[in-house]
């Protein structure tokens, strides 16, 4: 594959308004003769994209004249062929994957205390529930969550403390007033909270979630 970057800007001209003839030219041939073999415009749109993303990168093989579109249907049979290939193995994928998780058990009925913490727990922010996750679902440390999201162990440190507030928050709030009609008290880190755990959802490998430095243990694993 040639590199633009490198080449002289007449160059550069010359090849983008050779390939632009070229798609304006032969764009209706080989947009037909793709529909006519794929079961989906969706499956149309990306083998055209492909042929023509080929045909760039290859444009100094491309013939001129009425020899260019044979070559352009050559290349587009190619990507088809791949495409299919590809389908078939994401086909079987798929169906050995069905297989597998078709013996799994149906989730847990939730009700009580772990039916609050499912909802104080979905009632978070998609960042904060993956932070959690990566914990106490995946049993990672502040390192390795840094290492999946891309960031520093102390910037996953921050987010995993922030999202802990945040979840201890929401479980408070979803105790209601108390008996007094006082609102109920925030959770304070470090304060115990009784563990809640549905049978038979532990994860292999996962640990124990702590929110803040809990003394006991909430464990979400496999039920939110």
């Amino acid at each position: 594959m040639r590199d633009d970057a490198h080449l002289p800007d007449i160059t550069v001209d010359a090849r983008r308004r050779r390939f632009e003839a070229l798609y304006a030219e032969h764009r209706a041939c080989v947009l037909g003769y793709v529909l006519r073999r794929t079961d989906s415009t969706h499956d149309a749109a990306d083998v055209i994209a492909e042929t023509f993303l080929v045909a760039w990168r290859r444009l100094d093989d491309a013939p001129t004249g009425a020899s260019a579109r044979l070559w352009l249907y050559g290349v587009a049979r190619r990507v088809l062929a791949n495409h299919r290939r590809g389908e078939r193995r994401r086909t079987q994928l798929a169906e050995r994957l069905r297989g597998d998780l078709a013996g799994r058990d149906a989730p847990v009925a939730l009700s009580g205390e772990l039916a609050d913490l499912a909802a104080a727990f979905g009632s978070l922010a998609d960042g904060d529930r993956e932070v959690l996750a990566l914990e106490a679902w995946e049993g990672l440390s502040a390192g390795e969550v840094a290492a999946v999201l891309g960031c520093s162990r102390n910037a996953a440190r921050i987010r995993l403390h922030r999202a802990r507030r945040r979840l201890r928050a929401a479980i408070a709030a979803s105790e209601g007033p108390g008996p007094d009609g006082a609102p109920p008290a925030r959770a304070a880190k470090g304060s115990p909270i009784r563990v809640i755990e549905a049978p038979g959802t532990k994860h292999p490998g996962a640990r124990e979630y702590r929110p803040g430095h809990a003394d006991d243990v909430i464990s979400m694993r496999g039920s939110v």
